[in-house]
This record gives C-alpha cells, structure tokens and sequence, in this order.
C-alpha cells in the first residue's frame, strides 16, 4: 500500500516480497515495450517524477531523447543528452575510494524536501493486520535533478546517518528488489563508487528506465561459484555478473556485498548495474529463455580509478556505459562515433588484464571461503 502519513510527511510505499513481478518477458525488437500492467512501483515513480518535471524542479526540461543504435555486436545505445553535461552539478573532489563523508559538503540532506518523491518501507513478513514495518531501514527515493532519462530517480538509504557512497547490503538488497517491483524490464539501477565517477559522497544509487535492450540482460557468461550466483564474463567489458530471482534476494545481496567490500578493502573503485535478465548460461539461449526477464543481472565492474581525471569528451565511463547505454554530451560525438570508439574508450577505465585475473580468482576464494 501507498500512505500519505501528513502533509509534511513524505508519500511511504510500504511492500513486501508478495509484491515482486515474477513472470517478465522482453518483446522482440531493441525497443522493449510496456506490455504488462503498470505496479504501484512503476506508477508512483512515473507520476511523482512528472509532476516534479512539470513544476520546474529539474535543473533542464528532459524530453525525447535523440537515440541510435550503434552498427555493431554490442548493439551500443547511444543517447544525446547535451543539457547534462552542461547542466548538471558539479562533482565533488574525490581523493580516496574510502573517502569520508563531509557535512559541509553537498549532500541529500540539503535537497529541496519537494524533490523527495516517496520512501520504501518493506514490511515484516507475517507481520500484524497492519503489518510490522522496518522502520530503520528506509530508503528515501527522489528526483535526480540532472536527468540521463525518464524516471531517473536517487535512492538514498537513511540520509541523515550520512553513510559515505560504499555499499551496503541494504542498498544492494533494495536495489534489486526495486528492479522487482517493476513490471517493466527497462527498468534500471546502478551504482558507482569513490573514483568511478559518483559525483556525490553520500550514498545513494541511481533508478531510471531505458526502453531500449542492453547485450548485459542477456550475454553468455562462466560460472565461478555459482552456488552464490557469481558469474564472470566471457566479452568485454570484464567484468562479474550474479544472478537472483525473488526468493534468492537476501542471499545473493550478501554475496555481492562481500565481493564490494573485497574491492573497497583493495582500494579498487567499481561499478554496479541491475537489470531484469534472463538467466546465466554459457552460449546463446534459444529464443523462449533469451526473452526471460523474470530475475536480475547484477554486473559488478572492477576498474581503475579516476581521481581527478579529464573526463571524456564524448561520454563518461560509469554505470550506464559500461551496461552499453552510452548519453552523449555533445552532438559530434553523438553522430560519429563507432562501435570500436566507444570499446576503445571503455577499455582505458578498465583493470589490465593480469590484474583482472588475478582478482578473478581471489574473489573466486573468497566466495568459497565464506
């Protein structure tokens, strides 16, 4: 249910797992379509975001977006989206993956109370009539006032306990059950760390949708323990992918929050991005399983940090891009680019490929292990 508390109080929308969307197909074709019924998830998001982009809380008006697939197997999603780039705040100074969290910085707790479009509240199961509510683990979701697309939307777990942007298993866990609670498989939510071009040190994760196909719901990948569903991948961009539908959630959260420690502990910045998948197999799938979009493909990209370094001209390396969603900043770029720029320009962030290896294994052990 939905529940306004008071007029001061921000919109709740309290759920549990009985509301996750099982059966989710992609239609054929790169677009993806709406096919099932809007949930409640889906439909406070669109109209919340809306009503926020028609009062004017948004630093740039966000409409259609010139997009193009790019010619290629990757199958590329290139978006020009100008007004970003110019636009939007400017990032904080980043020094360390493990970097503090700064009062006297931006953060979330300085937004505009009006950009709050609602909080999640899961339920207890088996709660009382009126259901127990978990009430310290709140995730507070708003507008992104710089918009890469419809919807896109901040979740920030407790604001005011200030948590610096490192990974919590909270913030895995309701990253993917948002994922759940959408009907629609463009749905999307990503992270990036300290030094892979998170702007603000105040944790938070980003949701939006892209109506468009990404190779990563689909791609073949290898198992590495996959007991814990921790997949690796078999193209570019290396990387980890894990693998969970609803009644796995809490389980494969944990496993990927230990391989995020795992990174931040080494100082190696990262990547994250949730997506409706079908599940992991080692070749292509035939036709029925490659359209499965019941459970969520977790990426995790290991990468090499960015502390302070020129951006891109043409787009920059974080979560989206390295999931194939590629928002221009400028219209040259946009226009000219190929498929093999834009792997060129991915690789650079990347870990080389004995440092990849490496990791690999270890966080093949370390996954044993525990």
């Amino acid at each position: 249910m939905s529940k306004q508390k008071d007029a001061t109080m921000p919109l709740q929308l309290v759920y549990s797992n009985q509301d996750f969307v099982a059966d989710v197909h992609r239609s054929s074709g790169s677009r993806l379509g709406f096919a099932s019924p809007a949930t409640r998830f889906d439909t406070t998001i669109r109209a919340g975001w809306t009503d926020r982009m028609n009062r004017g809380l948004f630093r740039y008006h966000l409409g259609d977006l010139q997009t193009r697939i790019l010619p290629g197997p990757y199958g590329y999603v290139a978006q020009l989206n100008i007004q970003r780039g110019v636009e939007r705040r400017k990032p904080q100074e980043i020094l360390s993956i493990q970097q503090e969290f700064n009062s006297k910085q931006f953060n979330f707790n300085k937004i505009n109370p009006e950009e709050v479009l609602f909080e999640m509240i899961k339920g207890v199961e088996g709660g009382n009539e009126k259901g127990q509510l978990h009430e310290l683990c709140r995730m507070v979701v708003l507008v992104n006032v710089s918009p890469l697309e419809f919807g896109h939307c901040l979740f920030v777990p407790e604001p005011s306990h200030c948590f610096p942007q490192v990974m919590t298993s909270f913030a895995i866990r309701v990253g993917i059950e948002s994922v759940l609670l959408s009907s629609d498989p463009g749905f999307r939510v990503g992270f990036n760390s300290l030094g892979a071009f998170a702007s603000v040190n105040h944790l938070h994760l980003h949701g939006y949708y892209l109506d468009h196909e990404l190779k990563i719901e689909s791609m073949p990948v290898k198992p590495l323990v996959p007991e814990r569903g921790f997949y690796g991948s078999l193209d570019v961009p290396a990387g980890f992918l894990f693998y969970t539908e609803s009644e796995s959630v809490e389980k494969v959260a944990e496993a990927i929050c230990q391989v995020t420690d795992f990174l931040v502990d080494g100082n190696i910045a990262h990547n994250l991005f949730m997506t409706r998948g079908c599940p992991p197999c080692d070749r292509t799938r035939n036709e029925k399983g490659h359209c499965s979009r019941n459970g969520v493909r977790i990426a995790v990209w290991p990468r090499t940090s960015s502390f302070g370094a020129k951006e891109e001209s043409a787009f920059n390396v974080a979560l989206c891009e390295l999931a194939g969603h590629l928002p221009f900043k400028n219209k040259k770029d946009y226009e000219l680019i190929c498929e093999k720029d834009v792997t060129d320009i991915i690789q650079r962030y990347l870990l080389p490929d004995p440092q990849f290896h490496t990791l690999e294994r270890q966080l093949t052990r370390h996954l044993m292990d525990l």
